[in-house]
């Protein structure tokens, strides 16, 4: 077959997150369903989100060939030290002693509705609906029918498809029912989702004496005669290569991989490097298109050029996949960080239906709140427009909330700033929650440290006619969440794929709701007091300003804020609408606050050494007197001294 042109078979570069093979559909004429792709999405707006997020791929790609171009040998011959360096240290972390497996069912929505309704056993069936597909048999999946397909395109490609609604409450049932047999051989197993989990039957192993293998028949069959359904399993001696041995011989069955090095290299040598959890469908092709990578071995072959081109987190990923090595510990019970609640629909413009699906979505925040018994303190709205634009706006709150009637007061203010606006999903986020272990007073309550220093710098506050109400730097709750700027070198895909190295290196294929990019933190949480961010794809350019003109203040603490084109903080690129008067004051108040700080620890070391007397003749007086510690140079904090000194000249 001659080699044609993208005009003449544009199809064949039109990728998305369906046009990827799952289990069950190795058989499938893929050019065949590219092409109904392509031809079913062209023209909308969604197809013209994608055609934009290729663009600004694209554009991207050519600037790593052009980053490539200009390494000289030595260049690489350094680069190669550094990549050989890492290499080593994580092969000397390799630990094989862990055995852990894992779980995953069969088209488990799929599997659940035919167990339900044996007369659909047979026939190509998927739950979900004409706009979206949750899942599809493997009957289905011949066709090219898959997970994240639109209906109407699965329609398409299987015209006897039958639909069948999602009922989530009987997958919990059938899930729980899978999680009794977990717990079998492991207490604390990792549920990831409804279908999967990862277990650690390393002391099952050892105290039956039993190979992994017979575990994992074992826990299969133990599952289908709890819920007649089927799984697969994947053993491994860590999780990353447990989740791709699931996939190996799917449906109903396993695969089982040595505890061996030897073994583990061959396994993973040849892997594609799609089949990696963490690499997504941007960072495949960015591999495969600037270096020509496409399996392990050859990531590990081309180290030098991965260290010259990623950040110091993708290059540990990479090489951490290229040698087989993942997590094997079971991890610590942490406290929920987040919890949120999102509807998709039909787009609209009609601000009633929009408003009664915000209450649908509070109603189901709250509910869920109140069974774990979480308050929340900052809430988050998320929006996706018709055109496929996704927006976050958010707001730290003066108190923790629960109810439905004060998540809905609050999200109803951010949305009504937002229209009119034509959308086709809401979603509600309620983040930093109390932690009962430290009470649960008020968050605005001001520490020691904060009140000397509040009082410390009241004539600078009164002279600047604002509040500096508390030390930001010791409440992790306040002031240490504000401090955001623009990230001028990463504009945003929009790409909805939350893909581990994508989301935390690359900073570009994020949906915006588990980690808002766009944004820089200057202190330690993620969070800021009041932020928002509109997900599209805007530049800056040489000049350091917008297409439009608007200028692009660097986060600086020489001033006070000031609203650029009456919306956009001057100090850290915070977007706050005009109407948003208390928000606004907080925030000038915050960035007030932080300037006076930096000022007033300078001026107090700068004093310190000036007027703190220099003891050179202690031994003559008689006396042996203890020779104080000072402060760290730089520190931030008062000398003890100094500070009784002052309040007694006081």
């Amino acid at each position: 077959m001659g080699t044609t042109s993208d005009g003449d078979r544009p199809w064949e570069s039109y990728h998305t997150v369906y046009t990827n093979a799952k289990a069950g559909m190795d058989g499938v004429d893929k050019e065949r369903v590219q092409r109904v792709i392509y031809e079913m999405s062209k023209g909308s707006k969604y197809f013209e989100n994608e055609q934009r997020k290729e663009a600004f791929l694209k554009q991207r790609i050519e600037r790593m060939h052009a980053q490539c171009a200009k390494l000289t040998t030595n260049d690489i011959a350094h680069f190669q030290m550094i990549a050989d360096k890492r290499i080593l240290e994580s092969e000397a972390a390799r630990d094989l002693s862990k055995i852990w497996l894992h779980s995953d069912m069969d088209a488990f929505y799929a599997a659940v509705e035919m167990l339900d309704n044996p007369s659909l056993k047979g026939k190509p069936l998927a739950v979900g609906s004409m706009s979206m597909i949750c899942t599809a048999n493997y009957e289905a999946r011949k066709f090219g029918v898959r997970a994240a397909m639109p209906g109407f395109i699965a329609r398409k490609l299987c015209p006897n498809l039958v639909f069948v609604p999602t009922n989530f409450d009987k997958y919990m049932y059938y899930s729980e029912m899978t999680r009794k047999v977990f717990r079998r051989y492991d207490p604390y197993f990792i549920a990831t989702s409804l279908d999967e989990a990862y277990l650690n039957i390393t002391d099952v192993c050892k105290e039956r004496g039993v190979s992994s293998q017979e575990v994992a028949e074992e826990l299969r069959n133990a599952i289908f005669e709890e819920t007649s359904l089927t799984c697969s399993a994947g053993v491994a001696p860590n999780r990353l290569l447990a989740k791709v041995c699931s996939d190996i011989n799917k449906p109903n069955g396993q695969f089982i991989l040595p505890n061996e090095r030897k073994a583990i290299m061959a396994f993973i040598s040849s892997l594609p490097i799609r089949k990696i959890g963490g690499i997504g469908k941007v960072t495949e092709h960015i591999l495969r298109d600037v270096l020509g990578i496409n399996t392990c071995e050859e990531m590990l072959k081309k180290s030098a050029y991965l260290c010259a081109l990623f950040s110091p987190c993708s290059i540990d990923f990479f090489i951490s996949a290229a040698l087989g090595l993942g997590s094997t510990d079971t991890p610590q019970f942490s406290l929920r960080k987040s919890m949120s609640s999102e509807r998709t629909f039909s787009g609209t413009e009609d601000q009633s239906l929009l408003y009664q699906k915000l209450d649908e979505i509070a109603d189901s925040l709250s509910n869920d709140m109140q069974i774990e018994s979480l308050f929340g303190r900052t809430l988050t709205l998320k929006l996706k427009t018709a055109s496929f634009e996704v927006r976050t706006r958010a707001l730290s709150l003066q108190k923790y909330i629960q109810s439905k009637e004060d998540i809905l007061s609050h999200a109803t203010r951010l949305l009504k700033a937002e229209l009119p606006l034509s959308l086709r999903l809401i979603g509600l986020r309620m983040s930093h929650f109390r932690d009962d272990k430290h009470g649960s007073g008020d968050p605005m309550q001001k520490t020691i440290t904060s009140f000397i220093f509040s009082g410390d710098a009241s004539e600078n506050v009164l002279c600047d006619n604002h509040s500096a109400g508390t030390d930001t730097s010791d409440d992790p709750l306040i002031g240490n969440d504000l401090c955001f700027q623009d990230d001028q070198n990463v504009p945003s895909l929009g790409s909805r794929h939350p893909e581990l190295v994508d989301e935390q290196c690359f900073n570009n294929d994020v949906d915006g709701w588990k980690k808002i990019d766009g944004f820089k933190s200057s202190a330690k949480t993620d969070e800021m007091e009041m932020y928002s961010r509109t997900e599209s794809n805007v530049e800056v350019n040489e000049t350091g300003k917008f297409p439009d003109n608007r200028a692009v203040y660097p986060s600086t603490r020489e001033g006070l804020a000031f609203w650029i084109d009456d919306y956009i903080c001057s100090l850290c690129g915070c977007e706050l609408p005009p109407s948003f008067i208390e928000e606004r004051q907080e925030h000038s108040d915050y960035h007030l606050a932080e300037m006076l700080q930096k000022e007033e620890s300078t001026n107090n070391l700068s004093k310190l050494m000036q007027e703190r007397p220099i003891d050179k003749g202690s031994s003559a007086t008689g006396t042996s007197r203890k020779r104080q510690k000072s402060s760290p140079k730089g520190s931030k904090h008062i000398p003890i001294d100094f500070f009784f000194k002052r309040n007694k000249e006081v």
